[in-house]
């Protein structure tokens, strides 16, 4: 099995090898389109379930709204139509036809042309918000609380398997309100879902906090977003939360009876999560061997692999294997028996390695004797001969534990890579010699913060919430600043 790029060597290509040669994803043959195999799914799809959950038990429930949002519609709320105006693929024509000078060969038909050109949805605030005009006349229909799990288009040109595709899979939330304190509220306690789940199911620590005006979601009167560290010193956005104001009600005209029989524009909030967290999950805890899964999210927690010599040991080490497996399965544990003849154990072990198997349990003929399993973590490396006999209440709290251990490692690294500098001149030199999040403080104008990211590439990655209060000075202009934000070079 050829070896990893180390990410010390190459971070890009390590990162671009693991997801390939894990099974995670690959590139499509449709141009900035990734295929998600089976064992990447599998991931994305315990994600998806832990998440739907957490939506389900804050009130809200599941709709799907069409792909296609009618370039009019799409125009109707300005700043949103303005800001994904250059990621849009747009539907012309409905129908093909054969060349008549080539036969075989398929044209679009002159004839078939749309009325009204369809924009596939870089999201879906439009369509949604012209059904909910139907859905809302009285403040007894309020509040609405809808998510959709979908895939969207934004053509991007320079694509990355997870972290920038052209399509991808997400998850948004719609939700309108009577009052504005009912939509911010909303916004921030999805905010802490999202963070809630990337700490406690992805082992993945966060800023929680606001973007700049100069970041928000185009037609959001605030962002809140979560930032995650990858190991290469570079942020990501894992999240985000919006308070959209009345913004869409209004572009769309949706009114509401209140309580005293008067007219009032509903408020809106959204939010969303994708398969970028599918990236974040790997560059958050991988390692030079392969992937690293926390155990909540890993598709098999636990893999048997037998070191045998004939079918006679075969047969006995798999009896002892079908118990343990019987036992862990009984407590919700995920476990795979691989007795597979056509791979040699240290290909096996490997393998699992490569996968981020979070436990494997090798099992030979001295195991069968002594009534023992070799157990090996993938997280630390580490080794351990443990007796059967009780053997699933420890994997059990040693699948809890290597979670904890993960996160806390996690923590740690952030934790050392946060900087607080007072000067442009330091804030370039720990982007460029340490990296990470660098506390800094800013003018608050955008003037400054383009300037910064034109010339160093950071961006502020957000305004922590309840942030320090600390008087200092901004870092180029030299105004009064009352706080600092958090910059970084940014997936």
């Amino acid at each position: 099995m050829a070896k990893l790029t180390a990410r010390a060597e190459d971070y890009s290509k390590w990162y671009n090898e693991l997801v390939v040669k894990a099974d995670l994803a690959e590139n499509s043959s449709v141009r900035g389109c990734m295929v998600i195999k089976p064992y990447g799914y599998a991931i994305w799809e315990k994600m998806r379930d832990e998440m739907d959950k957490k939506f389900k038990e804050t009130g809200h429930q599941n709709a799907y709204f069409p792909l296609f949002v009618p370039k009019s519609m799409f125009e109707a709320e300005e700043k949103n139509a303005e800001g994904f105006a250059k990621e849009c693929a747009i539907v012309t024509h409905y129908r093909l036809k054969t060349d008549p000078e080539k036969p075989g060969k398929l044209i679009v038909d002159p004839d078939a042309k749309l009325e009204e050109e369809l924009v596939v949805r870089p999201t879906s605030e439009a369509i949604i918000w012209s059904t909910y005009k139907n859905w809302i006349q009285s403040y007894r229909d309020l509040p609405i609380l809808i998510n959709q799990w979908a895939n969207v288009v934004r053509w991007e040109m320079r694509t990355r398997l997870f972290l920038r595709t052209a399509e991808f899979l997400w998850q948004e939330g719609h939700t309108a309100h009577a009052t504005r304190e009912e939509a911010v509220e909303e916004a921030e306690r999805m905010l802490e879902v999202y963070a809630t789940f990337a700490e406690e199911f992805m082992a993945m620590p966060v800023f929680r906090g606001i973007k700049s005006p100069s970041e928000r979601f185009a037609g959001a009167e605030e962002t809140y977003c979560i930032e995650a560290l990858m190991q290469d010193g570079k942020a990501l956005q894992a999240g985000t939360s919006h308070f959209l104001g009345q913004s869409f009600p209004k572009a769309f005209d949706v009114k509401f009876t209140n309580k005293e029989g008067k007219l009032e524009y509903p408020w809106a909030s959204s939010w969303g999560t994708s398969t970028r967290l599918m990236g974040a999950l790997i560059m958050t805890h991988s390692d030079d061997l392969g992937l690293v899964l926390p155990p909540s999210l890993a598709p098999i927690q636990v893999v048997i692999v037998p070191i045998f010599k004939g079918e006679d040991q075969l047969a006995a080490i798999s009896e002892m294997a079908s118990e343990i497996q019987n036992r862990l399965r009984a407590k919700g544990i995920s476990v795979k028996y691989d007795d597979d003849t056509q791979n040699k154990p240290g290909w096996k072990f490997a393998e699992y390695e490569l996968k981020g198997v979070p436990l494997r349990l090798a099992i030979g003929q001295r195991d069968l004797e002594n009534k023992t399993v070799e157990l090996a973590r993938r997280d630390n490396l580490t080794k351990e001969t443990v007796p059967v006999g009780g053997l699933d209440v420890y994997i059990e709290e040693l699948l809890k534990i290597i979670q904890k251990d993960m996160y806390n490692k996690a923590l740690k690294f952030k934790e050392e890579h946060i900087t607080k500098v007072d000067s442009y001149e330091e804030f370039k030199t720990v982007l460029a010699e340490k990296g990470g999040f660098i506390l800094a403080h800013w003018d608050g104008t955008a003037e400054e913060e383009e300037q910064i990211k034109q010339e160093t590439k950071a961006t502020i990655r957000c305004i922590p919430l309840n942030n320090k209060q600390e008087a200092g000075v901004s870092l180029i202009s030299g105004k009064a600043s009352a706080q600092r934000v958090v910059f970084a070079k940014a997936y």
